[in-house]
């Protein structure tokens, strides 16, 4: 459904979803820039922040871009492969949000909790490792809610 029926209403509600994804899309990749490119920002919790960048660059391109079209064109109408990708995407990059927020969380509970063995413990093969499941668990989540999906009565 359209948010608005109304011309002026609509320009304004373009420019503003337009600004605002602008925005995030350009301050998570200036986040994932500033920690690849600085060796100080080398750390677990900066690695898994660009990969929380990157899922959020990932879960708003999903639905946003193409809202932003649909109310510039004044069109409602998605395609049938259109509306399963962002039913893939959508779930798939949330979950995948939530997963990488788990994991930083694991972080500080180590640290805090076993701060001897915080160095044994977090180490880069454990996070790559975390990431890898994070990944694997969204797409899964994402493929179940899918079939749910495609099962249910046309």
């Amino acid at each position: 459904m359209n948010l608005s029926e109304v011309l002026d209403l609509q320009s304004i509600l373009f420019r503003l979803f337009l600004s605002m994804y602008l925005v995030t899309v350009f301050g998570n990749l200036l986040i994932i820039l500033a920690v690849t490119s600085d060796s100080h920002l080398r750390t677990l919790k900066c690695f898994f922040l660009a990969n929380l960048s990157l899922a959020d660059i990932g879960f708003i391109s999903t639905t946003v871009p193409k809202m932003i079209v649909d109310i510039q064109t004044h069109s409602r109408v998605i395609s049938y492969v259109g509306c399963l990708t962002q039913m893939s995407l959508f779930p798939f990059f949330g979950c995948m949000d939530y997963m990488l927020l788990t994991v930083m969380v694991y972080d500080p509970f180590v640290a805090i909790c076993h701060s001897l063995h915080y160095p044994g413990i977090m180490n880069s093969h454990l996070c790559d490792f975390s990431i890898l499941v994070s990944f694997l668990l969204s797409l899964l989540d994402s493929k179940l809610h899918n079939l749910m999906i495609l099962k249910l009565p046309t």
